[in-house]
């Protein structure tokens, strides 16, 4: 993976997609909902682009082009997150700026066709499955990886990064902690049981038997911000866990991962 790849097969001149992303302390992209994306893109092949936009930035970045808000607090506020996309490839007098990595998605499917995520007849299963991902998988790992996430991001951003997670304190080394990771280790296995129904009729490792879907790149998103914001603490365990599953997942996901 390399923020200076290129795809010297375009023109330079030729208009490409804009993703808005939000830079940590390595070279290598972080946040799982902006991965989710970005594999699209990369599964895709299509041509983008890389926006860097600081945390405490994105909001006023957003207002900026014209980005409608990924969601609205129950008093009426609206709440602008990454990722964003521009896409001015169809039109460009008038490009497309999309928000909320569910719609972003779908638009993707549906306007560049060629290379499905959602293999025919399989977009409502994966769009549960990638609801469960995010909404119920991934909600164990909040108190230990937001924290650790704050510390990897660029000094500047780190302030207000914490403030829009206050609620999530960090866990110091002890029994709390590794309690934690007691239930992340539960909801692994919970899901690795799930996939290892597909060894009946696949590789037991992709959510589709064989081959890597939107489902698969919604989990490797997941293992790829443990591995970037907690290399040692976390994702030391977790290739470890389930017979190394997950170490098959991320390879089966490798090629996907470039970052333009």
């Amino acid at each position: 993976m390399s923020r200076h790849s290129s795809r010297a097969s375009y023109s330079s001149t030729t208009p490409s997609i804009i993703l808005y992303d939000t830079p940590g302390h390595s070279p290598q992209p972080w946040a799982p909902n902006i991965w989710r994306i970005r594999f699209i893109l990369n599964y895709k092949r299509l041509r983008y682009r890389t926006n860097w936009v600081e945390f405490q930035d994105i909001e006023a970045t957003l207002r900026n082009i014209g980005a409608p808000p990924s969601s609205v607090r129950s008093d009426g506020r609206p709440v602008y997150t990454l990722p964003v996309i521009v896409d001015p490839t169809r039109n460009p007098s008038r490009p497309e700026i999309l928000s909320n990595p569910n719609t972003i998605a779908e638009y993707l499917e549906s306007y560049y066709p060629a290379r499905p995520v959602f293999p025919e007849g399989s977009r409502a299963v994966q769009s549960l499955f990638v609801y469960y991902v995010v909404e119920i998988f991934a909600k164990p790992l909040l108190p230990i990886m937001v924290p650790l996430s704050a510390k990897g991001l660029p000094e500047r951003s780190q302030p207000s990064f914490s403030h829009s997670h206050a609620a999530l304190n960090p866990l110091p080394p002890g029994p709390h902690r590794e309690k934690a990771w007691q239930i992340i280790h539960d909801s692994f296995d919970h899901l690795a049981s799930i996939l290892d129904k597909n060894s009946f009729d696949g590789d037991g490792v992709c959510a589709m038997g064989h081959y890597v879907s939107y489902a698969d790149f919604a989990i490797c998103s997941v293992l790829l911000w443990i591995e970037n914001m907690a290399p040692h603490d976390g994702w030391a365990r977790i290739r470890e866990w389930n017979g190394g599953r997950w170490v098959r997942l991320r390879e089966k996901c490798r090629e996907y991962m470039d970052v333009y």
